[in-house]
């Protein structure tokens, strides 16, 4: 969901991050806190989120402006596809989360599929490294990569966690009501195709 003033401000933002990383300038400094404001005025002002929260939630970080790194779990039992319930949200997703510092991407998704399903499982393939915003998710403050690891399961019990609050296997035409801040009908769509054919390279974009 392309949402025009969101999009204009997280360019600003990212424009002046990487300015103040790399900037020497005592003025170009000034300017690009500038810039950095007006980015959060201009979330702050369309959400009527306070300013200060923007602060933390957009404009905290430092170094080159880079996107975020989602990654999920895609596993499957009798052409059954695996999901959790969040508890954020009463909705359903795939598992997995913010991919973590100093772990690999299957490092991530064997963490997050047996702290929120209870699943032990062997990553096996890259099925897709989609841009969020080609997907009609809600409008957000990140730029989203999202990383989707086809895993077979290999040991555990499947059980709820910390921020899922059940756990089951979904058909194709039995899906639940889907948490579209973590993923979409269109990529759960992909994710069955890709099942049905597994010859077919990774999804890219």
């Amino acid at each position: 969901m392309s949402v025009k003033w969101l999009e204009w401000a997280k360019q600003i933002q990212a424009i002046a991050q990487t300015g103040l990383t790399y900037t020497k300038d005592v003025y170009d400094r000034e300017r690009y806190e500038q810039l950095m404001a007006l980015g959060i005025n201009i979330v702050s002002t369309c959400t009527d989120v306070p300013e200060e929260k923007i602060k933390l939630l957009f404009a905290n970080e430092t170094g080159y402006a880079t996107p975020k790194v989602d990654v999920r779990g895609v596993v499957f039992k009798n052409e059954k596809l695996l999901l959790v319930k969040e508890a954020i949200d009463g909705k359903w997703a795939l598992p997995g989360g913010w991919a973590d510092i100093g772990f690999s991407a299957s490092e991530v998704v064997t963490k997050e599929i047996s702290e929120e399903a209870g699943l032990i499982v062997k990553p096996v393939k890259l099925l897709g490294l989609l841009d969020k915003k080609f997907y009609n998710h809600p409008p957000e403050l990140y730029h989203v990569y999202k990383v989707f690891i086809r895993c077979e399961i290999i040991g555990g019990t499947k059980h709820g966690g910390l921020e899922t609050t059940a756990v089951d296997f979904f058909g194709e035409d039995e899906l639940p009501e889907l948490s579209t801040e973590r993923n979409t009908l269109e990529q759960i769509k992909l994710m069955f195709e890709l099942l049905r054919n597994p010859e077919m390279p990774s999804i890219l974009d």
